[in-house]
């Protein structure tokens, strides 16, 4: 250090022209300590005097902090203890493997090839970002207490109060001040300019192993200036915010914290309260730990309640839950609050943040888009998307791998009571978003059934921006990412009066639960849009929804309950007198009844009324369900006959799934009437259209027929093919029974049975 002034000096003094006595003269210091400091023979002069030849010298400001910071490395300090700042850490710590390692990792890579014992390399700086409460400090402080060794020159922290509950964030040279006093400077050494002060920590640290915690930061700006310049250091910086600047601008290691898994959350709760208390009410256990989602915070506060009163059930104490997280989560001391922890960040917003926020509280369903969250908020693409990324940055929200957005429920249920929206506000909101779901759900189902009769809409709303999509791939996309979201969307729907919405969802819907096998899903909507049309004074959606409600329970087997529903849509239908709603529920009604008679007289009573009705894609739908079921009861021409003109209609007029659905019947035909070659044929034609529909209900159910007649032309490996890839889909659909039965048949097949079904 000393070598280091003395050049310094001795270098800044020949660039300026200047003899020892020419400064001393234009300084005020001796020609003797100037002397003494060039030769290193004076090792600690005053600052004072350091200050007195930078000004002779005319330095900038550069300059001045590296005469400084060398001049108050000189010194010869008395011994100081090395510094160990770490609080000790809460506990118990659980889980968290997978942060640890990247943490571990991230000091690997910036250690480069000497490991981490050698530190040589780069400075290593992690930004570690989650929301409040999410158990960031807890992590970072196991970790650091857990890797102490690896720091023999000293481990620093300070909490920077980003976020505190009754201070200020603390101003940056206040944090480098309290480092300087840790490492044993002396008051009278320290500069007085904050650059100065940090120079001089820059200088203290350099070559050292430490490590430093700086906790709780509010931004970029309140850490720089605390980061070290050599390449020895390590340092974890954690906050609610995402701390981009640090990233970018020092190559920072983003790591973000989440919620603990269900595991991780009950091996907590058996820490603080006992393996015994855990194991006698485990379904308690299970209800705090969902309620909790995750949240460490949280689950601390329960387990704090729960351990100050023993006499406290944890059944009793996940029923205070269910009826107000909120309040059960709250507490006198805003450390010990999770209300209270999250406020400081809302509190951060500004307003067109915070409404944001408030709006995100009210969208049906778990997650969302971009693009519905533009009509959510009635702004446009570009700003809406700006201000995602800020909640996301302040640790609000998360956005995933596909680019969607999801709330935490706790901070979802802090944004809906603590930002107020007012009433317009929230009901446009909620227009705009429902409206969004059901027009762009609508635009889906006609690219994967453009013959299907549509129902009218009314306009989207002002500010709605329904989505376009491209082709039957890009709508079953749509329709699996926002599966869970229309489904809540319509329950929105209902709950606030918009009867027309609720039952529209569900018929925008219907093909697509059909296509993927969600049985219980399609009954679900259906059962909801039969209440809502029935509020409604409108006769045709009030048939169509009992028509739809029937084959649902038609595709779960509820025989009774079918009949019934569809009973209720043509007797409606008849008190309408409209031949179309009458043949409609003819043809559904043929579906239910075991009774292939009686399943044949409903649909040919659908095929008359549909003949004079100029309908040509419903006729050809008559025609086909007539073929099928004339087949099932023996009359193979007729079923043919039908069948085949049946699929001319669909062809003519470019129907490809009735065209796989009649392809379908006419293997069934072929195979019954012992053409098992056209039946191959005609099946493998079916499920090569089913294929490019995406239907993944009706590719099974081909698949699963098209083995009989490998069976009965002696082929039993392709029939073990088929058989095994409809049992994984039907698996896949949740279709228990007809996976059972294609066990049975396997299970035959193996023993080197060749059973003929009845199908």
């Amino acid at each position: 250090m000393g070598d280091h002034l003395a050049g310094a000096v001795r270098r800044l003094r020949l660039r300026a022209g200047l003899t020892q006595e020419a400064l001393a003269e234009r300084s005020g210091v001796s020609v003797s300590t100037i002397r003494g400091v060039e030769t290193g023979k004076r090792r600690n002069p005053q600052l004072a005097s350091v200050r007195q030849l930078a000004a002779a010298l005319d330095l900038g400001p550069a300059e001045l902090d590296e005469l400084l910071a060398a001049a108050a490395g000189t010194a010869e300090p008395p011994a100081v203890p090395v510094p160990r700042q770490l609080p000790a850490p809460p506990g118990p710590f659980v889980g968290r493997e997978d942060e640890l390692g990247r943490l571990d990792a991230a000091v690997r890579a910036g250690s480069g090839t000497a490991g981490m014992a050698g530190m040589a390399g780069t400075v290593v700086v992690s930004a570690i970002a989650g929301a409040g409460g999410v158990g960031k400090s807890w992590l970072v402080l196991h970790w650091a207490h857990r890797n102490a060794d690896r720091f023999p020159d000293g481990q620093l922290f300070v909490d920077l109060r980003g976020f505190s509950p009754d201070s200020d964030p603390m101003e940056p040279a206040v944090a480098v001040r309290g480092f300087l006093d840790a490492l044993g400077v002396e008051p009278g050494r320290i500069p007085v300019a904050a650059h100065a002060q940090a120079a001089l920590l820059r200088s203290l640290v350099a070559d050292k192993r430490m490590l430093l915690v700086l906790d709780n930061a509010a931004d970029t700006a309140q850490v720089t200036s605390s980061l070290p310049g050599g390449s020895t250091c390590t340092v974890l910086v954690t906050s609610r915010n995402r701390l981009s600047g640090l990233v970018t601008g020092h190559g920072a290691h983003q790591l973000s914290v989440d919620t603990l898994t269900d595991t991780e959350a009950r091996t907590l709760l058996a820490a603080r309260l006992g393996t015994a208390r855990i194991e006698a009410e485990p379904a308690a256990v299970d209800e705090l730990v969902g309620r909790c989602g995750g949240f460490p915070l949280a689950l601390s506060i329960v387990a704090g309640r729960a351990h100050t009163d023993p006499h406290l059930s944890l059944t009793d104490l996940a029923d205070d839950l269910r009826d107000g997280a909120l309040d059960v989560l709250d507490d006198a001391d805003p450390v010990a609050s999770l209300p209270a922890v999250l406020s400081l960040s809302h509190r951060a917003l500004r307003d067109d943040e915070a409404e944001v926020f408030g709006l995100l509280a009210l969208a049906p369903g778990p997650d969302i888009g971009l693009a519905a969250a533009v009509s959510l908020t009635g702004r446009g693409r570009s700003r809406t998307r700006a201000l995602l990324r800020r909640l996301e940055q302040a640790s609000l929200i998360g956005k995933d791998a596909s680019g969607r957005y999801r709330m935490h429920d706790l901070i979802r249920r802090y944004a809906a009571t603590a930002h107020h929206l007012a009433d317009g506000t929230r009901t446009g909101a909620l227009r705009r978003v429902l409206d969004f779901y059901t027009h762009t759900a609508y635009a889906a189902d006609r690219l994967l059934e453009f013959h299907r009769e549509p129902i009218e809409l009314a306009a989207p709303v002002p500010g709605c921006h329904p989505q376009a999509l491209s082709d039957i791939p890009a709508a079953m996309d749509w329709f699996e990412a926002e599966h869970r979201n229309l489904l809540a969307a319509q329950h929105t729907a209902a709950a606030h009066a918009l009867h027309s919405t609720a039952w529209q969802l569900a018929w925008a819907l219907n093909n697509f639960h059909y296509r993927r096998g969600h049985r219980h899903d399609q009954l679900a909507v259906w059962r909801l849009a039969v209440d809502s049309a029935g509020r409604l004074p409108d006769p045709g959606a009030q048939i169509l929804t009992y028509r739809l409600l029937g084959r649902a329970h038609v595709v779960l087997g509820h025989h009774q309950e079918a009949i019934e529903a569809l009973n209720e849509a043509l007797a409606l239908s008849k008190q309408q007198d409209d031949p179309a709603l009458q043949a409609q529920a003819h043809y559904t009604l043929a579906s239910i009844w075991p009774d292939g008679r009686r399943a044949l007289e409903h649909a040919r009573r659908a095929l008359h009324l549909y003949q004079g009705l100029d309908q040509p894609v419903a006729e050809a739908n008559a025609r086909n369900a007539v073929g099928w079921y004339a087949a099932r009861v023996g009359e193979h021409d007729t079923g043919r006959e039908h069948c085949q003109a049946a699929l001319a209609l669909f062809e003519d007029h470019q129907d490809v799934d009735g065209q796989a659905q009649t392809l379908d019947s006419l293997g069934y035909i072929d195979h019954r009437s012992g053409r098992h070659h056209d039946a191959i044929r005609h099946y493998r034609q079916a499920i090569g259209l089913y294929r490019d529909l995406d239907n993944a209900y009706e590719t099974a159910d081909t698949l699963d027929r098209l083995g009989h007649p490998h069976i009965a032309l002696g082929r039993t490996d392709q029939a073990l093919a088929v058989w095994r890839e409809a049992l994984e889909l039907y698996r896949q659909q949740g279709r228990h029974q007809e996976a059972e039965q294609v066990e049975r048949q396997l299970g035959a097949l193996g023993r080197q049975d060749t059973p003929d079904s009845a199908r």
